[in-house]
């Protein structure tokens, strides 16, 4: 493990960017990890673009994607995992809710020999804050949905900010969720395709500039046929697609 790629979903960030990239280099230097950031422009109708180059004229391990084709969040991340170079990729949300200093954490959980890392905001040592209700109780829902049908104890699966090997990737397509539903599409294909997996306790704080991006009303059936569809290769596939 020589290099860490870190994928950037970005749709009007403009606001936070700057913030959140100088954030992940300082600590990722800090710790001298050697790494890119891949920012992926979702179709930005701000100066999110302008901003990334400014970025890059001092930070040049920092790459701006841009998706030229049908927006979605889980487009843009594809794309991302399309592109990326390291041994490892990172998930990363460009509002800052993310910890830089978790981003190091699970990095030296994959140093350690882990396919996958997987975070959890709802274990001992983990924190949220200004976690609106309602997201809040859905989250839980959904969580413990998955949990019982997939018998794992991951109870975070739906959070976007994760940590794969590469083989992890390539060993996991094809993607099909094209917007947030890929976030619980490639940790589940990890673990029902027999990779390792670790989960450690992580923090995280809502947006303070921008707006959110995920609606809760789009995004149910989204979720429910993703999980199906992953719950079916689990148990009806016979092992076809697990890890040789």
């Amino acid at each position: 493990m020589k290099k860490l790629s870190v994928i950037i979903p970005a749709r009007n960030e403009a606001d936070n960017l700057n913030e959140c990239i100088s954030e992940i280099c300082k600590e990722l230097t800090y710790h001298s990890i050697n790494f890119e950031i891949l920012v992926i422009d979702d179709g930005s109708t701000d100066n999110t673009v302008d901003i990334i180059k400014e970025i890059r004229q001092s930070v040049p391990s920092v790459e701006c994607i841009t998706n030229e084709d049908e927006n979605g969040f889980g487009r843009a991340v594809r794309l991302g995992l399309d592109n990326f170079t390291g041994d490892a990729v990172a998930i990363m949300m460009a509002d800052r809710s993310d910890s830089p200093k978790d981003l190091v954490r699970y990095w030296k959980c994959i140093q350690d020999g882990n396919d996958c890392v997987f975070g959890s905001r709802f274990i001992r040592g983990g924190r949220v804050y200004n976690y609106p209700l309602l997201k809040l109780l859905a989250n839980r829902v959904v969580n413990t949905m998955i949990r019982l049908a997939f018998n794992i104890q991951c109870n975070d699966i739906t959070n976007a900010f994760k940590m794969y090997r590469r083989e992890v990737i390539q060993g996991c397509r094809p993607f099909i969720s094209p917007h947030f539903n890929l976030t619980v599409e490639i940790p589940l294909k990890a673990i029902v395709r027999g990779y390792s997996w670790n989960v450690v306790p992580i923090s995280w704080k809502n947006r303070t500039k921008g707006v959110a991006k995920l609606k809760l009303r789009e995004m149910g059936s989204r979720y429910f046929f993703i999980i199906a569809y992953v719950w079916l290769e689990k148990y009806f596939s016979r092992g076809d697609y697990r890890r040789k």
